[in-house]
């Protein structure tokens, strides 16, 4: 009898969640009819089976905007699980300008398969907690910070072109793109931490920037798997397991790093006295208006956060702007005549060079329009929201695809014409200012921004004043989308001597 009140019971309580999941399902077909939904839908898979990683995803998005000219998607992860899509000014400056948090605890959200590895940082977090640390953190990025910055911009480049040196001395072929990363590495290293690791003379693969490669691959292949969303499978599975142990490597070089840093604060807190501090410094020192200072998690979040965002987002960057040198040889000779013109006879750029750069600035600029460095970003709704006229309910996800954005024929008619010139009197256009959200925009925008780009000066400036580069005839140079925008068979360039 006991036995059969139980099978009841159970066969009762799937019977109830099935019925739910069947209302729940009806409830999310009304609403993506009334949405601009991506082609050849599957009534069990949905999207998913035309969806192998993001950039599946952005090209369909993208297709359905060139012929649709929508202003917002959406797509079905199998059945249970559809997903909307913001890709125009109008739609992603809604979702800007609220406080809207990231979604990193909803069962689909992107930023859930970062939370492990970049923790509570400044990137993930919210509210209260997000504003404490925001306001902690901004004393980091003053200009006389990142003043002397540009002297170590220059230092770690100078180890950068000596590689390029050996190919164009060789007359070989130098693939770009990981180098690119060991540099930007170097960078954060130095300028954050004071630390100098060496990364760029031990070799090409160091295992940190492996590490992260890896992290983001793996968090995306997660997001495309609504298999791999419950943490007990995902732990599970071979995906998972992969992931701790990159994970583990990162936390424990950010630890080493952390506590080597306090270990030496202790030894002697007069350090503290230049005239400088360094991000971690401020990061140890720093107490809010209650005289509470960071905990050792939270400086973990951080570290590892600021590490991953600022090699590898600027690293991309970097990497399709040395793409694009090669590409448009008539915007190399450009850029080489600025700099050669602001130099002056000097060998390295200067802090005050930096906004003398214009026709530079206006082609990294247009390099990132082109090649999102950040291709997509999301939100969690904690309360209804009406985008493009359709009122999205409570505890959903949408995404901001920035890249669809930079590619949108309402805002930009010619995007995939390179013309680094649209940028020239951009402010002056009328232009809404979400039409380009490289750093993203609104109280969330990029913390860094300005250390970013400066970095992205110096390192284009130097290497145009001493090389020429080249495509190499035959590589396939294909944008492969994941955390940041990656190059599917790295970007591969001839180096010429000037």
């Amino acid at each position: 009898m006991i036995v059969t009140t139980v099978l009841y019971g159970a066969l009762l309580s799937i019977l109830v969640v099935f019925l739910k999941q069947v209302y729940q399902f009806k409830q999310w077909r009304r609403l993506t009819a009334q949405t601009t939904m991506l082609d050849s839908w599957h009534p069990i898979w949905g999207h998913l089976h035309l969806i192998n990683d993001v950039s599946d995803y952005i090209r369909l998005v993208t297709d359905k905007i060139q012929t649709s000219g929508t202003k917002m998607t959406s797509a079905w992860m199998m059945f249970f699980f559809p997903v909307f899509t913001v890709c125009h000014p109008d739609t992603a400056k809604v979702l800007f300008k609220s406080s809207e948090p990231k979604p990193k605890y909803s069962l689909g959200g992107s930023y859930r398969m970062l939370l492990p590895w970049l923790g509570d940082g400044l990137l993930i977090s919210d509210g209260k907690k997000w504003e404490r640390n925001r306001r902690l953190l901004t004393p980091a990025f003053h200009f006389d910070i990142l003043k002397p910055y540009v002297q170590i911009y220059n230092d770690v480049t100078e180890i950068f072109l000596e590689k390029l040196q050996k190919a164009c001395n060789s007359g070989k072929s130098i693939e770009i793109y990981s180098q690119v990363s060991l540099a930007t590495l170097d960078t954060m290293l130095r300028c954050s931490l004071s630390y100098e690791g060496h990364v760029q003379e031990k070799g090409d693969s160091h295992p940190y920037v492996q590490a992260v490669r890896r992290l983001g691959f793996l968090s995306i292949r997660r997001l495309m798997n609504p298999l791999l969303h419950p943490n007990f499978l995902f732990w599970l599975s071979p995906t998972g397991r992969e992931y701790k142990q990159h994970n583990d490597y990162v936390h424990e070089f950010a630890d080493e790093i952390i506590t080597s840093r306090r270990k030496s604060l202790e030894k002697d807190p007069n350090q503290l006295q230049k005239s400088k501090l360094d991000f971690l410094d401020i990061l140890i020192t720093a107490k809010d208006e209650n005289g509470e200072g960071l905990s050792d998690l939270d400086i973990r979040a951080e570290v590892d956060t600021y590490l991953f965002e600022g090699h590898d987002t600027t690293a991309s960057a970097i990497s399709w702007a040395i793409y694009c040198l090669a590409k448009y040889p008539e915007e190399q000779e450009k850029i080489y005549k600025e700099v050669t013109s602001v130099l002056d006879g000097r060998s390295q750029l200067s802090w005050e060079d930096m906004s003398r750069l214009k026709y530079t600035t206006m082609f990294l600029k247009e390099v990132m329009r082109m090649h999102s460095p950040v291709p997509f970003i999301s939100r969690w709704l904690t309360k209804p929201m009406i985008l493009d006229g359709v009122e999205i309910p409570e505890n959903v996800t949408v995404d901001i695809f920035i890249h669809c954005i930079n590619h949108h024929p309402d805002v930009w008619p010619d995007h995939m014409e390179f013309r680094p010139s649209r940028f020239e009197d951009y402010k002056s256009q009328d232009k809404d200012p979400y039409t380009y959200v490289p750093f993203s925009a609104g109280s969330r925008n990029c913390i860094g921004q300005n250390f970013a780009l400066n970095e992205e000066r110096v390192m284009i400036g130097a290497l145009v004043k001493r090389f020429k580069v080249e495509l190499v005839e035959g590589h396939v140079y294909e944008e492969y989308p994941e955390v940041v925008m990656r190059a599917k068979y790295g970007i591969k360039i001839n180096v010429k001597q000037r």
